[in-house]
């Protein structure tokens, strides 16, 4: 099943977040055959990071739940709003790819 995590920074954390996200980003690459979709959350100015969205698979809401547990961002305290929902994909994804290298 794959889990949305919508996850909102606490205000005035920009410095916490760029120095934990080189870890964050490692954390994310042992799953990374499990990602959906994966991005920070921004401002209206498309660079001001404000929060992540991802989308992972898991054999179930206990391990997300572990797996977030152990998310960089979450153990230095980054987050002021967390929330998991199931999620079923029934539209095959077209937009929003960065553009080829």
């Amino acid at each position: 099943m794959i889990y949305v995590f919508r996850l909102l920074d606490k205000p005035g954390a920009a410095e916490l977040r760029q120095r934990v996200r080189p870890e964050h980003k490692a954390y994310l690459g042992a799953v990374a055959e499990r990602i959906a979709f994966a991005g920070p959350l921004t401002a209206d100015d498309g660079e001001t990071m404000v929060g992540s969205l991802l989308a992972i698979d898991f054999a179930s809401r206990e391990a997300a739940m572990d797996w977030l547990a152990g998310e960089p961002f979450t153990r230095a305290g980054l987050y002021s709003g967390v929330e998991v929902l199931a999620f079923v994909n029934l539209w095959p994804q077209r937009a929003g790819f960065p553009p080829a290298a």
